[in-house]
């Protein structure tokens, strides 16, 4: 059934991760709703707009570092999820 995709060590973390912070996020969403509020980007967003965001630039960031560099994705990485907490915490 799910011969067509290589299931590697790494898709499943990548998989788990994205789940848990989706669960996280709902479980703090139960806990203390959010309020809608307008940072850096100067359009107003929830905490799970944001998210959505996030992870939507940081798919870009790699995506691009694919294209244009030689260097070893760890930097993307690196890149993705600076960029992710800046989205997060000013977005």
């Amino acid at each position: 059934m799910l011969e067509w995709m290589a299931w590697t060590p790494i898709t499943a973390v990548f998989f788990i991760v994205i789940a848990s912070i989706l669960a996280f996020m709902t479980v703090l969403e139960r806990i203390k709703p959010t309020v809608p509020r307008q940072g850096v980007m100067q359009i107003s967003t929830t905490r799970g707009e944001r998210l959505f965001i996030a992870l939507l630039a940081t798919g870009w960031i790699n995506i691009l570092w694919i294209a244009f560099t030689d260097f070893n994705q760890w930097g993307a990485l690196a890149l993705g999820l600076t960029v992710s907490a800046l989205i997060m915490a000013r977005g």
